[in-house]
C-alpha cells in the first residue's frame, strides 16, 4: 500500500496527523508521497516512510490511497486535482467543521490500520457541472455561488429549470448546492441538509428580499439554467470557492449533475448521520453546562 498526503501547513495544523501517519508508515513499511510544501514538518533523517515529490499531482499518481489533511477546504482542493482520477480518499480533519474530513487526527493510526485492512467502505459523491455560453465547464464539489462584490446593493438572477421560469432572484446572493455542498454555505444560509447520492440540488437564495421566497429541491438530471444580466455592480460566480471573473454579459450558465465522482472512504464506526450528530451537536442539550 502506498500513501499520498495533501495538506496546506499555511493554513490548517497538520504537522501532528503528518507525523503520526509518518510513524505509523514507518513501522508498517508503507511508503508516503508528498510534495515539498510538507518539508518543514519532519526531520528526514528520521523517517524511511517519507518520499519527496515534485508536485501534488505525481504524488497522487504513484499512491493507491489518498490521506487528505485539514479541513473541509482541502478535501475540496483534493477533489479538484483528482476529478479525472478514481482513487479512495481519506479526510483528517485538523481544522474546525470537517462534514467531509471527518477522521479525527487522533484517530488517525487507527484509520490507517482499517484501510490497510481494507476493512472500509466507498462513499461515492457526485460533483455538479456547470456550462456556461461559450462552451466553458466549471466543476463543483459543493456548490455553484452567485455573490456580489463590495456593495451592499443586491444583485438580481434569472432561474429556470428544464425550460420552465423559476424566479427572478433579488438577494445577496444564490447558491446552487449538490447533497455534499448542503452542509456548507447552503446550512448557514438556511438551505436544508440533502443526504449524500440523492440525485438533487438545491437552489438557495442568501438574504432575500422577499422572506417567502425559500430554497427549492430539483432533480439534478436536469439542467438548471441560471442567468446574469449586467447591473451596476459585479456579480461574482464562484465554484467552492475558486472565483470566475464575469466578463460578458449576459452571463449564462446551465447545471446539472456531472459524470465525476470522487470516492470518500467511510470506515467501520462512521456514517453520515454519525457526522450529523457530532459536528452539529444534535441530541446534546447546552444547558447542561450551567
Amino acid at each position: 500500500m502506498k500513501l499520498a498526503v495533501i495538506a496546506n501547513p499555511q493554513k490548517y495544523s497538520v504537522k501532528d496527523p503528518f507525523l503520526a501517519a509518518l510513524d505509523w508508515a514507518d513501522r508498517q513499511g508503507v511508503k508516503i508521497y508528498f510534495n515539498s510544501d510538507l518539508n518543514s514538518l519532519y526531520d528526514a533523517s528520521t523517517h524511511e516512510s517519507a518520499v519527496v515529490v515534485n508536485s501534488e499531482e505525481e504524488a497522487i499518481n504513484q499512491a493507491d490511497i489518498i490521506v487528505a489533511m485539514g479541513g473541509d477546504g482541502t478535501m475540496l482542493y483534493t477533489a479538484r486535482l483528482m476529478k479525472n482520477i478514481q482513487k479512495p480518499i481519506l479526510g483528517v480533519n485538523s481544522g474546525r467543521l470537517g462534514f467531509m474530513a471527518n477522521t479525527q487526527k487522533e484517530n488517525l493510526p487507527r484509520a490507517l490500520e482499517s484501510i490497510r485492512d481494507s476493512n472500509y467502505r466507498i462513499d461515492k459523491r457526485h460533483l455538479l457541472q456547470a456550462e456556461d455560453g461559450n462552451g466553458h465547464i466549471y466543476h463543483a464539489l459543493n456548490e455553484f455561488l452567485f455573490s456580489k462584490r463590495d456593495s451592499t446593493s443586491m444583485i438580481t438572477v434569472e432561474a429556470e429549470y428544464d425550460h420552465m421560469f423559476i424566479n427572478t432572484y433579488w438577494a445577496d446572493g444564490l447558491i446552487v448546492a449538490s447533497p455534499t455542498g448542503s452542509t456548507a454555505y447552503n446550512l448557514s444560509s438556511g438551505g436544508p441538509i440533502v443526504m449524500p447520492n440523492t440525485d438533487v440540488m438545491v437552489l438557495t437564495p442568501i438574504n432575500p428580499h422577499t422572506l417567502t421566497t425559500r430554497p427549492l429541491v430539483l432533480p439534478s438530471d436536469k439542467s438548471l439554467r441560471i442567468t446574469v444580466e449586467k447591473q451596476q455592480h459585479e456579480v461574482l460566480f464562484s465554484y467552492d470557492g475558486k472565483i470566475y471573473e464575469i466578463q460578458d454579459y449576459p452571463f449564462q450558465v446551465a447545471i446539472k449533475r456531472s459524470n465525476f465522482t470522487i470516492d470518500l472512504i467511510e470506515l467501520p464506526d462512521q456514517s453520515y448521520f454519525e457526522t450529523l450528530r457530532n459536528k452539529l451537536m444534535w441530541g446534546m442539550d447546552s444547558r447542561k453546562r450551567y
